[in-house]
C-alpha cells in the first residue's frame, strides 16, 4: 500500500515541478511579449522577418510565435501562439501555418543537441527538418482556401 501512495505522491509532484518549470519559461515570456509590443520593438522584428513570413504564407504577427515555436519548442511556443490568437492577432490561416511548420520543426537548438548527444548528425537533422517545414507550409499555404474549403464545404 505505501509503494500506490509513493507513486501517486511522485507523480503529483512531478506534475507540479513540470508546471512550475513551464511557467516560469512562460509567464516572463508574455512579460517580454507584452513589453516589445507596447515599445513597437516587435513590429520592428517583425519587419525584419517580412520575408521569411511572407515566404510562408503567415502575417507579420505571426513571426514572433513562429520563433518562439522555433527555438523554445512547442509548449512554450503555445503559449505565445495561444495568447495571441485570444488577442485576435492571428487568422485561421496563421493559426493553422505555424502549427504545420512548428509540428514538422520546433525547438531546433534543444532537439538537435540532444539527437547529437545520443549520435546523430545534427547538421543532417536540421538539413532535413527545415527544408521540410518551409516546404510543406509554403504548399499548404498556397493552396490552404481549396483545402480547407473542401474540409469547410
Amino acid at each position: 500500500m505505501d509503494y500506490v501512495i509513493d507513486i501517486i505522491k511522485e507523480g503529483l509532484f512531478g506534475s507540479l515541478r513540470s508546471i512550475f518549470t513551464i511557467a516560469k519559461i512562460v509567464i516572463p515570456l508574455m512579460i517580454i511579449m507584452e513589453l516589445l509590443k507596447d515599445f513597437k520593438i516587435l513590429d520592428k522584428i517583425s519587419n525584419l522577418l517580412q520575408p521569411l513570413s511572407k515566404l510562408l504564407g503567415i502575417s507579420k504577427k505571426s513571426t514572433f510565435p513562429l520563433i518562439i515555436g522555433l527555438f523554445l519548442g512547442l509548449a512554450y511556443g503555445a503559449g505565445v501562439i495561444i495568447k495571441s490568437a485570444k488577442e485576435g492577432e492571428l487568422s485561421k490561416k496563421d493559426l493553422y501555418l505555424l502549427m504545420i511548420f512548428l509540428i514538422a520543426c520546433h525547438s531546433v537548438i534543444e532537439d538537435t543537441l540532444l539527437f547529437v548527444a545520443m549520435g546523430a548528425n545534427g547538421w543532417l537533422l536540421l538539413g532535413i527538418r527545415v527544408p521540410v517545414a518551409i516546404l510543406l507550409t509554403i504548399l499548404v499555404g498556397k493552396h490552404f482556401d481549396k483545402i480547407f474549403a473542401v474540409k469547410n464545404g
